[in-house]
């Protein structure tokens, strides 16, 4: 009966098709057993409910983070309490913390732009057409040490844009980094301006740094899913996926972090067009995706490679599809370790660290086990702020906060690299 009437709850939302946020709330969700975990994982599963998914069934010590529509919320609590599952209420009301969010943005953007990457605004949520701005400024002051390079096109035909940072040389060693594959990661794409900037200014002050780029390059994509983030921020702020037409469904997009050719297709990725983990029709079927993998085989001598989402704080490395460990699992644990560490120093922010499945899911597919498995060892995913108290709306004045203490990882991971050539 129960979930008869999530059921037409669901069709009512479909129907109406709202595309606004309005009394949405963000359960947290925690399971006393595995039998509601099961229960749970249900819920997740019941697509047509029109239910977004933040954070995932995982195991009985980690919380479930679930946005409910305004119209499915009775239900919803209703369904929990009757299966004596705990949840509290973590955002009251979605479309009033995005109402804020806007208006900040809005205010910021009045103020004149700026004519150079000293005065970019790196505190701010930034559109797609202000990062390609700074991306340009940035290699038009540096010529001899930044360069831009096209690696492919979105499905809309945006670039794919990838700052290389170079002293010289033809095809060195190389650490590949990426913010932003799911759109509305927005704390990832501007974490990735912040950290285009600091290669910029460590170059030549910071000795670890220094002799890293002295023997090494480093690539960056900052918007990796260009149109899912366009889409964000003009039609939908909890966009995630691509935005490819999926044939014979009215659903749109795949999700690029299992579109990758490991374990195609596998538990922890959804045949369904219309979920947020939809892998899409094949391997490599987004050309987000495929720009990325051609750009790896083409190099051929990528040694790190670090894709960074949010949120959760978590740092991860393979695998994902498989519960066997990778190869290099003591290293990987360990540089993890002490990256995580040196990230705390800071600010004293916790992280979680592991291989995927057994640290956060499930999950076919990902970028990091097809990166791993064609030979990059230090192959690592982030999870940056926060643990969910604003989740994927996590407030501007966190960015730089976030990504200082990020920079402090990903030089713990390079340096590593640097210093343990393989």
């Amino acid at each position: 009966m129960m979930r008869g009437l999530l059921a037409l709850t669901a069709l009512f939302v479909a129907v109406l098709g709202k595309d606004t946020f309005e009394g949405h709330q963000v359960l947290r969700i925690a399971a006393k057993d595995e039998a509601q975990l099961a229960l749970i994982k249900d819920l997740e599963e019941m697509i047509e409910f029109n239910l977004d998914m933040w954070r995932g069934v995982t195991d009985v010590a980690s919380p479930v983070d679930i946005r409910v529509p305004f119209e499915s919320l009775q239900s919803v609590k209703v369904y929990l309490e009757s299966q004596e599952i705990d949840y509290s209420v973590m955002i009251k009301d979605l479309q009033a913390m995005l109402d804020e969010e806007k208006e900040e943005m809005e205010s910021a953007a009045r103020v004149a732009q700026p004519k150079n990457t000293d005065s970019f605004d790196y505190s701010r949520y930034h559109t797609i057409d202000e990062i390609y701005s700074f991306q340009d400024m940035l290699v038009a002051e540096n010529p001899n040490f930044v360069s831009k390079i096209v690696i492919g096109q979105s499905y809309q035909g945006r670039p794919l844009n990838v700052l290389k940072f170079s002293t010289g040389g033809s095809n060195r060693p190389a650490i590949w980094m990426d913010t932003g594959i799911h759109s509305r990661e927005w704390v990832t794409q501007a974490s990735g301006t912040w950290f285009a900037k600091k290669i910029v200014t460590a170059y030549g002050t910071d000795p670890t740094l220094t002799a890293i780029l002295d023997k090494m390059d480093i690539f960056l994509e900052i918007v990796t899913n260009p149109d899912g983030f366009y889409y964000s921020h003009n039609s939908n702020r909890m966009w995630r996926k691509t935005r490819k037409p999926n044939p014979g469904s009215n659903c749109v997009g795949v999700d690029p972090n299992r579109n990758w050719d490991a374990a195609f297709g596998g538990p922890g990725a959804s045949g369904n067009p219309c979920s947020e983990t939809y892998h899409g029709p094949s391997a490599h079927s987004e050309s987000e995706v495929r720009s990325i993998v051609d750009f790896v085989k083409a190099h051929g001598n990528i040694k790190a490679f670090v894709s960074i989402h949010a949120y959760s704080q978590m740092l991860l490395y393979p695998y994902g599809y498989t519960r066997t460990p990778a190869k290099h699992q003591v290293e990987l644990h360990n540089l993890a370790k002490k990256a995580i560490t040196d990230l705390a120093s800071l600010y004293g922010t916790r992280y979680r660290y592991g291989s995927i499945i057994n640290t956060i899911y499930q999950a076919s597919g990902s970028t990091v086990d097809w990166t791993y498995n064609q030979g990059i060892k230090y192959s690592y995913t982030f999870e940056l702020r926060d643990t969910g108290r604003y989740g994927f709306i996590l407030p501007a004045n966190q960015i730089i906060p976030t990504a200082t203490e990020t920079w402090l990882a990903l030089m713990a991971i390079m340096d590593h690299t640097y210093k343990n050539p393989y």
